[in-house]
C-alpha cells in the first residue's frame, strides 16, 4: 500500500485505511471541559415596579410593559403579569429572562396539578410558598434568579392572598405590596389609601393604581405609560390588554437647575 501513494502529499493528513481524530473538535471538547461555570452576576433586560393591593373582594395587581436594556427604553410589550391556574396571578420584576424560566416553572406545575384531576385548584398560598423555596435554592446555589416577584390569588374559602419574594427567599405577605423604585414612591400612596378605607374593593383600588402608576411614570426612568391591570376574584382571574395613561408635562417648563 505504500507504494500507491506518495507520502509527501499526504503529511499532516489522514493516512489511508486508517483513523483520523480532527483536531479542532478535539481542542473545543477540551477547551469546553476547561471553561469554568458560568452564572448570571446581573441583570441584562428588566422590568421594573409591580404594584399589587389585597382588597374585601379580591387582589388587584399592576405592572407597566416596559423592558429596560440597561438605560435603554429597548422593549415596549413586556408582560410581567401571568396566570396560574384560574385563581393566581404572578407579577415580577427584574430580569426578564430569568422571569420567563419563571413562568415555564410554573406552566409546569399547572400541568402536574391538572393531571391528577382530582378537582382540586393550585392555591396562591402554595404558589407563594413554592416559589420562596425555588428562589432560596437557586440563592443557596450561587445562582439566583435575578427577580424580585408579587403572587395575588383569591381561594375557594373567600379569602384574598397576597404574598412577596425576592432573588434570596425573603417573603412576607402584606395588604399592599410594590417591588422596585415603587416600594420608595408608590407604596406609601397605597398604605394611605388601605388605611383610609380598610374594605376597599377592587373597583375602588383600580383608580388608586393607575395613579400610582402615573406617578412612577413621571418619577421613575426604567418606567413607561403603557401598563396592565390583573385581578383575581372567586369568579377567577382577568388580565387587561396594554393600556396607556394620558400624561401631562406642562409642569416640566416650572423645573430649574438641570439645563
Amino acid at each position: 500500500m505504500a507504494e500507491m501513494f506518495d507520502p509527501h502529499m499526504w503529511s499532516n493528513g489522514p493516512t489511508p485505511g486508517g483513523f483520523y481524530q480532527h483536531r479542532g473538535g478535539h481542542m473545543q471538547s477540551s477547551q469546553k471541559q476547561q471553561d469554568p461555570k458560568q452564572h448570571t452576576t446581573r441583570p441584562i433586560v428588566t422590568g421594573t415596579s409591580v404594584l399589587a393591593i389585597k382588597c374585601s373582594d379580591g387582589v388587584i395587581m399592576a405592572a407597566d410593559t416596559l423592558g429596560s436594556y440597561g438605560s435603554l427604553a429597548r422593549f415596549r410589550d413586556q408582560r410581567r403579569i401571568a396566570p396560574v391556574g384560574n385563581n393566581t396571578i404572578v407579577g415580577g420584576s427584574g430580569d426578564m429572562a430569568d422571569y420567563e424560566y419563571i413562568k415555564h416553572v410554573l406552566d409546569d406545575l399547572v400541568i402536574n396539578n391538572s393531571e391528577w384531576d382530582d378537582g382540586h385548584e393550585i392555591l396562591a398560598r402554595s404558589v407563594h410558598t413554592y416559589m420562596t423555596r425555588i428562589m432560596y435554592g437557586r440563592r443557596s446555589k450561587m445562582n439566583p434568579l435575578w427577580n424580585t416577584l408579587v403572587v395575588g390569588g383569591f381561594s375557594t374559602k373567600g379569602d384574598a392572598y397576597l404574598g412577596y419574594v425576592d432573588k434570596i427567599g425573603v417573603a412576607y405577605q402584606d395588604t399592599t405590596i410594590a417591588t422596585g423604585y415603587g416600594a420608595h414612591i408608590a407604596l406609601p400612596i397605597m398604605r394611605s389609601a388601605i388605611e383610609a378605607n380598610p374594605a376597599m374593593t377592587i373597583a375602588e383600588a383600580t383608580p388608586l393604581l393607575e395613579r400610582c402608576l402615573k406617578v412612577m411614570f413621571y418619577r421613575d426612568a426604567r418606567s413607561l405609560n403603557k401598563y396592565q391591570i390583573a385581578t383575581v376574584t372567586k369568579d377567577g382571574n382577568t388580565i387587561s390588554e396594554p393600556q396607556t395613561s394620558e400624561t401631562n408635562w406642562d409642569i416640566a417648563d416650572f423645573v430649574r437647575g438641570y439645563e
